[in-house]
């Protein structure tokens, strides 16, 4: 593809994916100058998309997870045919991702064999599964016409609204001046990635004696989470802020934590791409696979025999790849980057958002 051209891509459905996908947009812009990212998404990523610098649109693609969606599918592809797009990178490997590229009639179409989409795709790429063994190399691999090399992977990195932020903290109540730890106790594939809840009230309660505030961060389905937590942790700087925040500002609110102490999740991703020191722990998943993109990271797995099985539930019954990693090596992690002295401000580097919004 030539320099000035037009993109499309065709984004993941999950958070973390999503922000894994900001490696690609990152390399793309990096090595082709005045290049046109348009990026289509699921409508509640949206706003998420818009913290990546290098994308220049969103664009919402109006169906729901899992759903075929032909007809709108091929109404927003015959939409997209004014914007002349040169080449569409389809990064999800199933059928129904291929389809509004091939109704925008973009000239080539590339993306790993998957389903059967012969003809939807036109650049088919064979996916090495041991040289590309981690989600974002193949991601970025997709973005590069060298099949041969490992990609190089340049790290997501969101932008933060420190405006919106300090508005966060008045009306959450939450300026209380000790370092903060985020709590991310979801994960939205399944309970096989999720470390014992009450391990993170053990921890939320320890963390709190030892001077830190502690927020507990996530969905609104994810509030019976943090209030199990702050029932086991009834200390005042404990906060359930689960569902009382947007997903953007989770992310400007995690731009200004210490440390983020997190299942595999899509917020450990967030953590990551804003600048946290990410306490990661892996249960049926891997860090191989899934790493928090981050060289601030600590990670906690313990690498049975049936790890990573990758189920929604433990097949065995036990979860003993959770349930062995104990709170005090998840404690002396977290004040191990308390005590490195973050101060909880913004990569100097970090691209910040226009005080307009």
């Amino acid at each position: 593809m030539n320099e000035g051209s037009k993109l499309l891509v065709v984004g993941p459905a999950w958070v973390g994916d999503m922000v894994m996908a900001q490696s690609l947009y990152r390399d793309l812009a990096a090595r082709r100058a005045d290049i046109e990212i348009h990026v289509l998404a699921p409508g509640w990523s949206l706003p998420l998309v818009g913290r990546m610098p290098e994308v220049t649109r969103a664009i919402e693609i109006d169906v729901a997870h899992g759903e075929l969606g032909f007809a709108k599918r091929r109404a927003l592809g015959l939409c997209l045919r004014a914007e002349r797009y040169d080449q569409a990178i389809v990064l999800p490997r199933s059928l129904k991702a291929a389809l509004v590229p091939y109704f925008a009639r973009i000239p080539l179409r590339t993306g790993f064999r998957g389903e059967w989409r012969y003809g939807l795709i036109n650049d088919m790429r064979q996916l090495d599964k041991d040289r590309l063994d981690g989600t974002v190399l193949r991601y970025v691999a997709l973005g590069s016409t060298d099949t041969g090399e490992r990609p190089r992977v340049r790290l997501p990195k969101l932008a933060v609204d420190s405006a919106n932020r300090r508005t966060l903290l008045d009306r959450l109540g939450l300026g209380s001046g000790r370092p903060v730890v985020a709590l991310l106790p979801g994960a939205e594939y399944g309970p096989a990635k999720c470390w014992p809840i009450e391990n993170y009230g053990a921890l939320a309660e320890r963390l709190a004696l030892a001077g830190a505030a502690v927020w507990v961060l996530g969905s609104a389905a994810e509030k019976p989470l943090g209030e199990e937590i702050r029932e086991l942790a009834p200390d005042p700087n404990v906060h359930n802020l689960c569902g009382a925040t947007t997903l953007v500002d989770a992310v400007d609110l995690l731009g200004g934590v210490v440390a983020a102490v997190t299942n595999d999740s899509g917020l450990m991703h967030v953590a990551a791409a804003v600048g946290a020191h990410v306490v990661a722990i892996y249960g049926s998943t891997s860090p191989q696979f899934t790493p928090p993109l981050t060289d601030a990271k600590t990670v906690l797995y313990r690498n049975l025999t049936c790890s990573p099985c990758f189920e929604r539930h433990c097949p065995l019954k036990h979860l003993n790849c959770l349930r062995e990693i104990t709170v005090d090596a998840v404690f002396e992690a977290a004040m191990t980057a308390v005590a490195a002295g973050a101060d909880g401000n913004p990569d100097p580097g970090r691209p910040q958002v226009a005080a307009d919004g």
